[in-house]
């Protein structure tokens, strides 16, 4: 197989440029003649014999002094500081007013007790000109008619948080949209905002939303480029076809303006918004890779770019209090990329309404995957459909 690599990805940044040396490090000021203390080569001289005895205890005394301030600051400080910084990332992600839709709980699917958390997740098609990371570049607040949603997946996570399940909803499903008649999915965020979205879901699967989180696609670039890019293997050459560019077969190191391209594109697909919601999840499952193996996560500078990255680029519901971010996040701290799963939702066919091409979804397929995510049963569905077309494999077009 071919390797394939940007060739952006090759120069040399900042962080190549040799470190200026600043001389060794001592705990002791020197001064001109490199002497401890201040003494130079004449005082040392004066001080031989009865004098050198007080010095040493001196120099004794400030070396615990020291000692003991730098173990405080080690031991007693760290746990502070730990949770400084996480009440600081958790607080730059942003909050999303009136996710959910103000209807009583009686109309709403119920919530099955001990049976994990499922989010709602929705990238938009929002496309800014403006930088990718920043605050510009977080998930812009929903303006009626201004945005469609590019990415819908429930994300399922157990409730002895050992696996994560994503199921992607293509956005040209074709399903009842409330007060609108039947329409794209998408079409759901554009007329209603998040409130729409969760009910047109929570309607369709019979799956209570706990949680809603968003991102546009200029933050999946700002993720990308937070990691150092991401490898991606293409199967078989895509030849060009429309605006739609095309992809070499072999293995691509991608920065987040060419996975952009990978995760937008469709028209060069052979079976179009299906396979553009396998490069998402495929996308998403190299992200996820790299930042397991590559220390990012042991890594505090590495940590601190990425939690900075996310700060900048997604919104939450704001029923997720800091508190909950944080200690979700450690509760997945054991997770490996094969305990999390990916597939589309069980397809049941393309079909044209008033001149719209849709996708349809099989129901009694669909029916059984809702069931398996409601009642936190992924585990047997997956041991039962692992080889079905809607769960995504190794070869990804």
């Amino acid at each position: 197989m071919r390797k394939v690599h940007n060739a952006a990805m090759t120069s040399k940044g900042r962080g190549d440029e040799p470190e200026e040396d600043t001389g060794p490090l001592s705990i002791f000021d020197r001064d001109e003649h490199g002497d401890e203390d201040g003494d130079g080569p004449a005082e040392e001289a004066a001080a031989q014999g009865a004098g050198e005895a007080p010095r040493r205890r001196r120099r004794l005394r400030r070396l615990l002094a020291w000692t003991l301030a730098v173990l405080l600051v080690l031991f007693g400080g760290a746990f502070g500081a730990v949770l400084w910084a996480a009440d600081h990332y958790a607080s730059s992600v942003r909050r999303i007013p009136d996710a959910f839709p103000t209807l009583p709980a009686s109309e709403q699917p119920s919530a099955v007790p001990h049976s994990g958390q499922t989010f709602l997740l929705v990238g938009l098609d929002a496309r800014s000109d403006g930088p990718t990371t920043g605050k510009d570049a977080g998930a812009p607040a929903w303006r009626a008619g201004a945005q469609r949603s590019d990415t819908m997946m429930l994300m399922h996570i157990s409730a002895d948080r050992k696996s994560v399940s994503l199921v992607s909803l293509p956005r040209d499903t074709w399903v009842p949209v409330p007060g609108h008649g039947k329409a794209k999915i998408n079409a759901a965020y554009s007329w209603g905002g998040p409130a729409l979205m969760v009910r047109t879901v929570q309607d369709l699967t019979g799956i209570r939303i706990d949680h809603v989180a968003v991102i546009d696609w200029s933050g999946f670039r700002a993720l990308t480029d937070a990691v150092g890019g991401v490898d991606i293997t293409i199967p078989r050459t895509i030849e060009a076809k429309g605006d739609a560019r095309e992809w070499l077969a072999g293995t691509h190191h991608m920065d987040g303006a060419e996975a952009l391209l990978y995760v937008r594109e469709r028209h060069g697909l052979p079976n179009g918004d299906l396979d553009r919601t396998k490069r998402q999840q495929n996308f998403l499952r190299s992200l996820m890779i790299k930042t397991m193996s590559s220390g990012t996560l042991s890594s505090p500078s590495k940590l601190t770019g990425l939690l900075g990255t996310i700060g900048d680029v997604a919104s939450v519901d704001d029923r997720l209090s800091n508190g909950d971010l944080y200690d979700l996040a450690w509760s997945l701290r054991d997770v490996r990329p094969d305990g999390v799963h990916f597939m589309n939702a069980p397809f049941g066919g393309f079909d044209t309404v008033d001149g719209q091409d849709v996708v349809l979804l099989d129901d009694g397929a669909a029916g059984v995957l809702w069931n398996a995510v409601r009642t936190d049963r992924m585990d047997a569905y997956l041991a039962e459909h692992r080889t079905s077309t809607g769960t995504l494999g190794t070869d990804v077009d």
